[in-house]
């Protein structure tokens, strides 16, 4: 289990040495939701060593899915979420783990990230032909059924004691397979692999004739265009932001974001924010805590982690903590 706050201390945004030259293998395919990628060197001719890495991949991130995702009702967190307020669900010692991570993020975000919000995120569902706001009264419903203390837990197995209460690892669930998926290419032998799960990337080593992997920084302002880039070295990359998932009624705009403990919304003028850290793990949960809490605050919660440096973009101004410069790629 990755853990969150594990100091380490940043090493020089370009280091020197590159790695040999060599062919940059390419693995894509849909998992999560989402586009994942793997870029990887391997410094060998025979093939055979990364097809057993993308093969154990592939399988590792389907099943992880398959048995973790909300949309179906067969996994294990739709089992338990089905069983709300009626019973007892039995779990292996593999769910053990992934609620002591929730146990970790709800304790670290002080309730930004709090695993049983998806009430509140089924509220507000911009999906809709004709999107609408919520009343007062559904607010406060779904809001009393948010609540991660309230989920009860015995060895073995599990209860969500109401009715209508849910669980949801999407906030945490991609970052925390980027992680795994490192883990999987160092068995496996590769040693330079960059591992980009939906804009969640996590580097190791470096690619073959650069000095480290260069990811570039979406533009808020202007959705598909960069404005810079990060060179990393065996660091994680996160950022969240509302500037592509949002609406606009009545002239106001509501992001995707919703604050589990304010039941609404994020609507500070934060557009973006952005993490780097030792973890993908780590850096997709301050991002994410980051953007709730918005500047400065956002940028002072950051800074209380050793070895984490981020950037937050506002509407009108932009704040990033003291080391995120040793960073940024020129």
């Amino acid at each position: 289990m990755a853990q969150l706050a594990q100091a380490h201390r940043p090493p020089p945004a370009v280091p020197a040495g590159p790695v040999a030259a060599g062919p940059l293998r390419r693995l894509s395919f849909h998992a999560l939701g989402t586009r994942c990628e793997v870029q990887y060197y391997l410094g060998a001719a025979d093939p055979r060593p990364g097809q057993l890495f993308e093969q154990e991949l592939v399988a590792w991130v389907q099943a992880f899915e398959a048995r973790y995702t909300r949309f179906r009702p067969d996994s294990l967190i739709g089992r338990i979420n089905a069983a709300a307020g009626r019973e007892w669900v039995a779990i292996d010692a593999e769910m053990e783990v992934m609620l002591k991570v929730c146990d970790q993020l709800h304790f670290m975000t002080q309730g930004v990230l709090d695993p049983t919000s998806l009430p509140l995120q089924r509220l507000w569902d911009y999906q809709a032909p004709v999107p609408r706001l919520p009343t007062e009264a559904e607010v406060a419903r779904a809001r009393a059924l948010v609540g991660w203390k309230k989920v009860a837990r015995a060895p073995g197995r599990v209860f969500l004691p109401e009715p209508g209460m849910a669980l949801d690892f999407g906030g945490f669930g991609k970052e925390y397979a980027v992680d795994r998926a490192i883990e999987i290419a160092r068995a496996h032998g590769v040693a330079h692999a960059l591992v980009d799960f939906g804009h969640d990337l996590r580097a190791l080593g470096r690619p073959p004739d650069r000095p480290a992997w260069h990811i570039g920084l979406e533009d808020p302002s202007r959705p598909g265009s960069t404005a810079g880039s990060i060179a990393a070295l065996d660091r994680a990359v996160a950022s969240s932001g509302d500037y592509l998932r949002h609406v606009e009624i009545a002239g106001r705009r509501y992001g995707h974001i919703v604050d589990p403990r304010s039941g609404r919304p994020v609507a500070h003028g934060c557009r973006q924010a952005t993490v780097v850290a030792g973890t993908c793990l780590q850096a997709g949960v301050l991002s994410t805590t980051a953007f709730v809490l918005g500047i400065p605050r956002g940028v002072e919660f950051i800074q209380s982690f050793p070895g984490a440096e981020g950037l937050l973009v506002g509407e009108q101004t932009r704040a990033q903590t003291r080391g995120f410069f040793n960073y940024v790629a020129t």
